[in-house]
């Protein structure tokens, strides 16, 4: 430096140095030559090699820096590229704005700001550590369904690797009546209504299911179900259902007590050649 600051000649080794890497910090990252301009082509191609060093540390520098901060969250701006996809496509298909808002509704409970792909994550883990997450993620339905809290630990462990969590919103028919059923349903939190033919009404709220009936008749469904609330539910499939059953047949026994006094209630009539052997567990 005291080729360039004549003053510094006299100084202190340390003096001289801060000014060193003062000089070398303005080519780096001001991406620029600096307080003086280079004097000799030494200095001028110094200079132009710690510019170039600077660009790329520098850029280095912001690439990381935006990858650490989207690194953050990245399940919420996953969610928000996501609602963008939906926002165009409903723009695009020119959607009334009530529709928009139910969908706007229905995401914000649904995933609550933040997307996973959750079949993905389970899907890589191990059979003890998935059926560990999905015990602990289903712990409040468990808890809070008697069918379940009686039951052989193993057959819930079974029930549970199979169900698929779904939101409904209030208003919604989960459930038609005179449609062919292909699954039922747990409910983790919300209320529904069992409307059936007479008008007759019957609520359900958090550790009950419905449409058993159905899978276990093979036949029509006998009611509708409409959401009152927004509801958090697991569906269990008919092949699921049928599935887990045959290796659990007391507990078929089990839906089929309560089944038959559903039906019993609104006025129809088990199917012939089913199955009508009670079981003392309680569903």
């Amino acid at each position: 430096p005291s080729a360039t600051v004549p003053h510094l000649q006299n100084d202190s080794w340390g003096k001289q140095y801060s000014h060193a890497l003062f000089k070398a910090m303005s080519h780096m990252l001001c991406i620029g030559y600096g307080q003086q301009a280079p004097e000799g082509m030494t200095d001028v191609w110094l200079t132009m090699l710690s510019m170039i060093v600077g660009a790329t540390c520098y850029a280095m520098f912001i690439g990381h820096a935006t990858a650490l901060i989207q690194s953050l969250d990245s399940s919420r701006r996953q969610y928000q590229e996501k609602y963008k996809q939906v926002e165009q496509y409903m723009s695009f298909h020119k959607l009334p704005g009530d529709t928009r808002q139910r969908i706007h509704e229905y995401y914000e409970h649904r995933y609550q700001g933040k997307m996973f792909d959750e079949e993905n994550i389970l899907g890589e883990l191990s059979e003890p550590l998935k059926e560990e997450i999905i015990n602990f993620n289903c712990r409040n339905l468990v808890a809070n369904m008697p069918l379940f809290a009686n039951a052989d630990p193993n057959f819930v462990t079974a029930m549970l690797t199979k169900l698929r969590f779904e939101v409904f919103q209030p208003g919604d028919f989960i459930i038609r009546e005179g449609t062919v059923g292909k699954k039922m349903y747990f409910i983790q939190h919300g209320v529904v209504s069992i409307l059936t033919k007479g008008n007759k009404e019957t609520k359900l709220s958090d550790g009950s299911y419905f449409g058993e009936i159905c899978l276990l008749t093979r036949g029509r469904r006998t009611a509708s179900v409409r959401a009152d609330t927004y509801c958090r539910l697991y569906s269990l499939s008919v092949d699921n259902f049928n599935e887990v059953l045959e290796e659990y047949p007391m507990m078929r026994r089990a839906f089929e007590t309560v089944a038959m006094d559903r039906l019993d209630r609104i006025g129809e009539q088990w199917p012939p050649g089913l199955s009508t052997t009670t079981s003392t567990a309680t569903p």
